[in-house]
């Protein structure tokens, strides 16, 4: 029998959240195992925050065309509640995770620059248009997050008062498909190396916003024309595979045009296709299978983060990681304790958060 995914959630769309925190924890785990799993091949893996970008999209942007619609206008109060609903749903958490973050670099539990913080980290200026390293890195793509629930909404409001709905959507999402890339080729004389790269191109609001509403197209694709959306699933799939391992598999010259620039649009429009099939399925087979990735994908926000700045960091800053052993008890450390300590911030903080969300909306 197969088991329906309560409380309105999409099986497919889970998996896919799900392997985007995994193939983040595995990527930033890696450096702790050492050559312990040397023996494996080397097999390339997605960028997990790619896909994490495209997912939110696609997701955040099907409920603006959804509210749009439905009401047939986009006013004010609308961009206040939808600002409400999704304040409540990113701010706590990292706001939790950020005074964490302080607390151990102050304290020299962790390693890091903390005169990198400033005020800026309240307000998600700390990457706006320049990348900044070495205190709380994962906080760069929560600033991409939020400016996109600003500017998307805002371009929303203003166009839907000279243009029909559909036209106002279109608009919107092109605008921030364009201005992205626009300040990409401005910027691209900038020379950098493989870090400096993804500081001052992957890493920035301004550079990034693109990547986003590749997911908001996807979504105005779904909501218009859902035939093409469910007849294209599977070849649409594929072509996705295609182009983000075309993308992953080329050789890097991160000074050249192209990885400053459409290099980011193809791993976009890569990702953008896998969202048919994983939208297509509904429900699960094996309920210990469908009940693995459920988890994974409600705890993804306290897993992002945390694993890095604060798990990782206390291993390497507090254990010594010389012979084999020592790296495979702090490779297997990491993930027992990344996975408890997310489980417990999404069971007592966040999740009861998100309900005392739902209960503010439903008395209004």
């Amino acid at each position: 029998m197969n088991k329906e995914i309560t409380n309105n959630r999409v099986y497919g769309l889970d998996v896919f959240r799900a392997v985007a925190i995994l193939f983040v924890l595995l990527a930033h785990g890696k450096g702790l195992s050492g050559d312990v799993f040397s023996f494996f091949p080397d097999f390339p893996l997605i960028d997990g925050v790619e896909l994490f970008f495209v997912l939110s999209g696609f997701l955040i942007g099907g409920i603006l065309i959804s509210t749009v619609e439905q009401q047939q206008k986009f006013d004010i109060k609308s961009l206040f509640n939808f600002w409400k609903r999704r304040w409540f749903r990113t701010l706590p958490t990292y706001y939790l995770v950020l005074i964490i973050n302080i607390i151990l670099t102050k304290t020299g539990l962790i390693s890091g620059d903390i005169d990198q913080f400033n005020y800026r980290f309240f307000i998600f200026l700390q990457n706006f248009s320049n990348g900044f390293y070495d205190f709380f890195w994962e906080s760069w793509s929560l600033s991409v997050e939020e400016w996109f629930y600003i500017s998307l909404p805002i371009l929303i409001l203003v166009l839907s008062r000279i243009l029909s709905i559909k036209k106002t959507i279109f608009v919107a999402i092109s605008i921030l498909l364009l201005i992205p890339l626009l300040y990409r080729i401005s910027i691209s004389d900038l020379k950098v190396d493989q870090f400096w790269w993804g500081v001052e191109f992957r890493k920035v609001v301004l550079t990034r916003l693109d990547a986003i509403n590749y997911g908001v197209l996807a979504a105005y694709c779904k909501f218009y024309y859902p035939t093409f959306w469910f007849k294209c699933r599977k070849w649409a799939f594929g072509l996705g595979l295609i182009f983000l391992y075309i993308a992953i598999l080329l050789p890097k010259d991160y000074n050249g045009l192209f990885f400053k620039t459409v290099y980011f649009n193809i791993i976009a429009i890569g990702a953008m296709l896998l969202l048919p099939l994983a939208d297509s399925i509904k429900n699960y087979k094996n309920r210990y299978i469908g009940q693995f990735f459920t988890f994974f994908s409600k705890i993804s926000y306290s897993l992002y983060l945390v694993n890095l700045g604060i798990v990782i960091s206390l291993i390497v800053g507090n254990f010594k990681l010389q012979t084999t052993t020592q790296h495979i008890v702090a490779y297997f450390s990491y993930w027992i304790i990344v996975v408890i300590l997310s489980w417990i911030i999404y069971t007592y903080y966040e999740n009861p958060i998100m309900k005392l969300r739902d209960k503010s909306f439903k008395r209004n």
